[in-house]
């Protein structure tokens, strides 16, 4: 089945191959991504004119009651988002974070809203200021929506959140999007996207769908317009440098490749509750959603003294960590997004392990699963004994379940 895309308030299919993406626990096809043939400039322009239109007119009081609607909408049919989920080697916990947080995004800006925000659709700012001695001269800030399209392009980690955190302030302030999700879960993304179109609470134009590659997508911003990108520092800083974003003064927002950490106190010993938990937390984050998330830990900075307790609580807990199939109630960890995914993240593995020790490789039997058919890879564990001197563990990230 080829996905759709939402173009000028038609689905359109694309008229390539396309990109087959497939089911990462047991390898089956789920559906094929396709942009082909798609006229992104015709995108934009519909955006910039039919949705401006229409979104700029609504209050703030109105664009948040939207958010709140579509977010009811949409919880109403949560179970068939989340079948499809477990396809992109989700567990329930994990796909619960992605699914029912993105609904909760909407209806926090929903309720800031009303709390924050003028029922008019457009916000003075502050109050008149007299600008010349006599008052003769007076003036003020009124802010009004942009007069342009956000291009946001998500990463594959969290299909659903990932489209509805930058959706929820782009629609608050008026402005019209373009989502374009990563291919890999975009099946996800596509699902939840089309139940907004089919609920009607939102006025035309004011969001498009672009279910797969971009395109030539950036050749045609311009001022006024912005792209929310989220994915590696690499890609970020390429598009960028695009001409058309540089000489047009298109805002660029960047979320990108971070290398959290997460340090324990000298007086955190073993037996200490502040100990336990630190294990217990970076256990979870190096396996919640098989690692595959950007506020994951991927420094462990402990006391040198504590190291090898450090390394045998951590490495216990790991053995105890169950990975498998996400569908079977046993299971605690899932599988990364994808066979292409699982290349990368062993890629980086190998440029960690020319510079560091790899402590903890896990051999864990799956459950419900098998390696050769599904994207499953298990905690590996680095140790760094000169971080002053090595610095691949803070220059390099592996996006999975791996930690230093």
């Amino acid at each position: 089945m080829k996905l759709k895309n939402y173009i000028a308030g038609q689905w359109i299919e694309g008229t390539g191959e396309g990109i087959e993406l497939r089911n990462a626990v047991n390898g089956e096809l789920v559906a094929i991504s396709d942009t082909d043939g798609i006229n992104f400039e015709e995108a934009l322009h519909y955006g910039r004119t039919v949705g401006y239109k229409n979104l700029s007119s609504m209050t703030f009081y109105d664009r948040g009651e939207m958010l709140k609607k579509v977010a009811l909408y949409l919880l109403e049919r949560k179970k068939k988002y989340y079948e499809l989920s477990y396809k992109t080697g989700a567990t329930h916990a994990d796909s619960w974070v992605d699914i029912e947080g993105g609904f909760g995004t909407f209806f926090t800006y929903s309720g800031l809203a009303k709390r924050m925000l003028p029922n008019t659709p457009f916000w003075v700012d502050g109050d008149v200021q007299k600008i010349s001695a006599s008052g003769t001269h007076l003036g003020t800030h009124i802010l009004t929506p942009s007069e342009g399209v956000s291009v946001q392009i998500n990463a594959y980690n969290f299909p659903v959140w990932g489209m509805l955190e930058k959706l929820s302030t782009s629609l608050l302030a008026g402005v019209p999007s373009i989502v374009k999700p990563s291919p890999y879960g975009s099946y996800l993304t596509n699902a939840v996207f089309q139940d907004m179109i089919e609920s009607g609470l939102l006025p035309e134009g004011a969001i498009q769908l672009v279910c797969g590659e971009p395109g030539n997508i950036l050749d045609f911003v311009q001022d006024g317009d912005s792209v929310l990108f989220t994915g590696s520092a690499n890609t970020g800083r390429k598009l960028k440098s695009l001409s058309s974003v540089a000489k047009n003064a298109v805002r660029f927002n960047m979320e990108a490749d971070s290398l959290n950490c997460s340090i324990l106190g000298l007086d955190a010993k073993p037996g200490t509750p502040e100990f336990d938990l630190f294990i217990k937390e970076v256990r979870n984050e190096m396996t919640t959603k098989a690692g595959q998330k950007c506020t994951a830990i991927r420094r462990i900075i402990v006391p040198e003294n504590l190291i090898g307790d450090v390394q045998n609580a951590l490495s216990k807990a790991l053995d105890q960590t169950k990975i498998g199939n996400p569908l079977n109630r046993e299971t605690r960890m899932g599988s990364l997004v994808g066979k292409i995914q699982f290349d990368e993240v062993q890629r980086k593995i190998d440029l960690l392990k020319a510079e560091t020790e790899l402590i903890y490789d896990g051999k864990h039997d799956l459950v419900d699963a098998d390696y050769e058919n599904g994207a499953f890879m298990s905690p590996k564990l680095f140790l760094n004994d000169k971080p002053f001197d090595k610095n691949i563990s803070h220059e390099v990230e592996a996006f999975g379940p791996v930690s230093t």
